[in-house]
């Protein structure tokens, strides 16, 4: 297995690569800047320079990878293009070129309530709907994939347990994003997690699970 972690300087894509080489897997780490990255990312990871808007220079990046984590997303801005730009078309764009490569596996990061259209997030250039429009490309896509919507982010992690539904059951909750950043690991080795939607959010006073468990249950 080889990883090709999208978004992987972001705080959620540089807790995924630090959760891959942690499982001992390889891992080739989209950026756009060699510089800022490495003063981000640990230096095992193998740094591919490309963007997710120009899919010539993601079929160069991809390599030989043989599995995808796609965590990228637009940055507040007065760009009101930038969530269809990043979150729809340049995830389109990574589906595609991961479609021809043949990989095996895609692990998709979006958002909890992205099928609430009257969702303050939506203020945001419409956010959580090229969000969704994102997640349906892929499930159509014909590539095995997970799609991981998380609660609201955290940066700091906590001793919470992960509790893990069904698409469209869970509407509120936080979770640190290194439990986001578990949970897409995780998803790479239980079969459970094929092709099915998981949302996730940590709570203090739910009982852990395994993640064979937790995934089973969506």
């Amino acid at each position: 297995m080889k990883a090709f972690v999208a978004g992987a300087t972001g705080e959620t894509g540089r807790r995924i690569v630090q959760e891959l080489l942690a499982r001992n897997i390889p891992v080739r780490a989209l950026v756009r800047d060699i510089e800022v990255a490495r003063a981000i990312l640990p230096a095992d990871a193998e740094l591919v320079v490309g963007d997710v808007l120009n899919p010539q220079s993601l079929t160069t990046a991809l390599g030989d990878s043989t599995v995808v984590l796609c965590a990228t997303g637009a940055k507040p801005s007065f760009d009101f293009t930038g969530p269809y730009k990043v979150d729809f078309e340049g995830t389109k764009n990574l589906v595609d070129v991961a479609k021809a490569k043949g990989i095996e596996n895609f692990i998709l990061v979006t958002s909890l309530c992205v099928s609430q259209f009257f969702h303050p997030l939506n203020l945001f250039w419409l956010i959580l709907v090229w969000k969704k429009q994102a997640e349906e490309y892929l499930q159509k896509s014909g590539l095995i994939y997970t799609i991981v919507r998380p609660g609201g982010l955290k940066n700091e992690d906590n001793t919470d347990a992960i509790v893990m539904q069904g698409a469209d059951t869970l509407f509120d909750g936080s979770i640190p994003r290194q439990k986001v950043a578990q949970v897409c690991v995780e998803t790479l080795f239980e079969p459970s997690a094929h092709n099915k939607i998981v949302e996730i959010v940590a709570k203090p006073q739910a009982s852990a699970k395994s993640f064979g468990e937790l995934f089973q249950q969506c």
